[in-house]
């Protein structure tokens, strides 16, 4: 599946909108579960392996389509901007080792004399912010570049690259990677 720019941005806004969620997770404490409940962790794990793959997945099925149809597929799927913001949050939310990140190392940089939550989130905007400029960045170089690799055999094998790739991270992540 190939998307669009626009696409790409609002997948970007779905990462970075997971990042807050996790930075007001550990704000209220709920990324420390995490930690102290290998079940917790677990299940995290296991959701966000299981979008991966899910993802891999449906990447590579999508290259059994004969090119002209998966065309029209594509030309369809650029305009499901939902989705796309979907798959960000889903990606950003299903990853444990965010919320690890957040709850180690939001706290540090938070005194005990100022409103913890509102520094929390704060933190996390950053965060968010930081990450979302550079995927935006990335976004818009992938776009430029598309005009010279849209060939359909060069779109086929990156297709398949990235189907594999994302199976396997899926893999690596369930099993703790």
């Amino acid at each position: 599946m190939v998307f669009d720019r626009r696409a790409g941005l609002l997948t970007v806004a779905g990462a970075a909108t997971g990042i807050v969620v996790w930075a007001v997770a550990a704000a209220v404490g709920l990324s420390a579960v995490l930690l102290a409940s290998p079940g917790a962790y677990l299940g995290i794990r296991i959701g966000g392996a299981a979008v991966l793959c899910a993802l891999g997945a449906q990447t590579l099925w999508s290259l059994r389509q004969p090119a002209a149809l998966q065309n029209a597929v594509e030309e369809r799927v650029s305009g499901e901007g939902r989705r796309a913001f979907f798959v960000g949050v889903a990606t950003s939310l299903g990853n444990p080792k965010a919320g690890v990140f957040a709850v180690s190392l939001l706290p540090q940089f938070v005194t005990t004399h100022g409103p913890v939550l509102a520094s929390c989130v704060a933190l996390g905007v950053v965060w968010a912010s930081v990450s979302g400029a550079w995927f935006c960045c990335f976004v818009w170089a992938i776009d430029k570049g598309r005009s010279r690799v849209t060939r359909p055999a060069f779109r086929r094998v990156m297709q398949a690259f990235t189907g594999v790739t994302l199976l396997c991270l899926g893999v690596a992540v369930a099993a703790g990677a």
